[in-house]
């Protein structure tokens, strides 16, 4: 279970790292007049996020789940590509990239990378880490609850964001 331990530390170590870059892209945004939405739901979301963590290692240990070859390989794999979606989200969208919902007034909507797929490509990238990192080590608890309570708050976030994108201009900037 150590490598399990590990590869949830990882994860953690790279939300942290997240969280580096957004903040210098909040500064960056606001800097330009950028506009903050969603303000209310945000805290829920750290919460939530800080939570399947936690759970994580929790249920794989309390519960003492063991490994399951068959599907947790395939799990790992699915949290390994969630990362690299997650970080060509970050790529594409540069300093627009962050945490919270921030617009730059002015600035048109980036429909390139996976945006030109998909509207929300991150929270794809969220839905699946979610579900696959507890299932690596059988933590299928884990993988229900922070499922169903974060598909809640997407829908919150989702509109929030379309909302705030909403109000940018039509022009198609291929990023």
């Amino acid at each position: 279970m150590t490598w399990y331990t590990v590869l949830v530390l990882a994860v953690a170590a790279e939300r942290l790292t997240e969280l580096v870059v957004a903040r210098r892209n909040t500064r960056w945004s606001l800097a330009r007049g950028g506009v903050e939405s969603g303000r209310e739901h945000y805290p829920a979301m750290v919460a939530l996020h800080t939570a399947l963590l936690a759970g994580c290692l929790a249920e794989a240990h309390l519960a003492d789940r063991p490994f399951p070859p068959v599907l947790g390989w395939p799990m790992v794999a699915v949290v390994v590509a969630a990362q690299a979606l997650r970080w060509w989200c970050i790529r594409t969208l540069g300093p627009r990239w962050n945490t919270r919902v921030i617009v730059v007034p002015g600035l048109p909507r980036v429909t390139g990378g996976p945006y030109r797929w998909l509207s929300h490509p991150n929270y794809v990238a969220v839905a699946a880490e979610g579900l696959a990192l507890p299932l690596a080590h059988g933590a299928w608890v884990t993988a229900l609850v922070f499922t169903a309570l974060n598909a809640v708050l997407m829908v919150v976030r989702i509109r929030c964001e379309d909302g705030a994108l909403a109000r940018l201009p039509a022009l198609d900037a291929r990023a």
